[in-house]
């Protein structure tokens, strides 16, 4: 189980890097799904996609991933009005199918999302975590217990 567990850690975090990147790279489409009840729009973009990056990020640097784990669940459920906003709307955005059923799938789909970021949240076996740097590089008072 802990070698499938690191494997959807690196494919979440590769897949939130990936959306977190696309937040800078097309702003406006999720410009779109900001409800208009929040200010500044392309500044929640921004940072919403700063913070993807940054949690999927330290998914996969052992001394903080617990805390990137909580990171993203707490970004998740605050991202989820936006999702909420373009369901509720049949907001189009690019390369997403505008139908009532994408969106009736996506809504739960955020749950599993929130669900997949707790499991993180847990502390994990230090030596078998999936990491980005060296653990050899990592000073042993930062390892977990």
């Amino acid at each position: 189980m802990n070698k499938y567990k690191e494997i959807l850690r690196v494919i979440l975090a590769i897949c939130i890097i990936v959306v977190g990147v696309t937040h800078f790279l097309v702003p406006e489409e999720y410009v779109k799904i900001v409800p208009p009840q929040l200010p500044y729009p392309l500044g929640l973009v921004y940072l919403s996609g700063f913070y993807e990056i940054l949690g999927g990020i330290g998914l996969l640097v052992p001394p903080v991933s617990q805390a990137a784990a909580w990171g993203l669940l707490a970004l998740f459920i605050a991202v989820y009005p936006a999702n909420i906003y373009m369901a509720v709307n049949l907001i189009k955005i690019e390369h997403i199918p505008n139908s009532p059923w994408v969106h009736v799938v996506r809504l739960p789909f955020q749950a599993v999302l929130i669900a997949w970021a707790w499991w993180y949240t847990k502390s994990s076996d230090w030596e078998k975590q999936a990491s980005i740097i060296p653990k050899s590089l990592i000073p042993k008072e930062l390892e977990l217990e």
